[in-house]
Formats: C-alpha cells, structure tokens, sequence
C-alpha cells in the first residue's frame, strides 16, 4: 500500500486530470459508478415527518 501526502487542492488536480484522461463516454460511466456508489453511503438526513399533509388546489373549469 502507497501512502502519500498532498493538499487537497493537489488531490483534486490529480482527480480532475485523471477524469480527464477518459474518453466521454468512459466519463459517463464512471459518473454512474459513483452515483450507483452514493446511494448507499451514509447521510445524517432524517426521514421526512409522515403526519405532514399535502392540500391540492384544483382549478375547475365552468
């Protein structure tokens, strides 16, 4: 294992010129790959209170 140390701003170059090296397509699928990645990582959002109640104002025609 490699360990290196750098600024965040020498890391993100790095990542950013990384990315660039893909072709566009190889970019999209690896943007997919990171979603596909976040969606189980963990937030401290809370769920939505479920006693909420929603009013629909419909227009009704005469």
């Amino acid at each position: 294992m490699k360990v290196l140390f750098r600024t965040k701003e020498e890391s993100n170059q790095e990542q950013q010129a990384e990315f660039l090296k893909l072709r566009p397509v190889e970019r999209i699928y690896a943007f997919l790959n990171l979603m596909e990645r976040l969606k189980d990582y963990p937030t401290k959002a809370t769920p939505k209170n479920k006693d909420n109640f929603l009013i629909e104002i419909t227009l009704e025609e005469f």
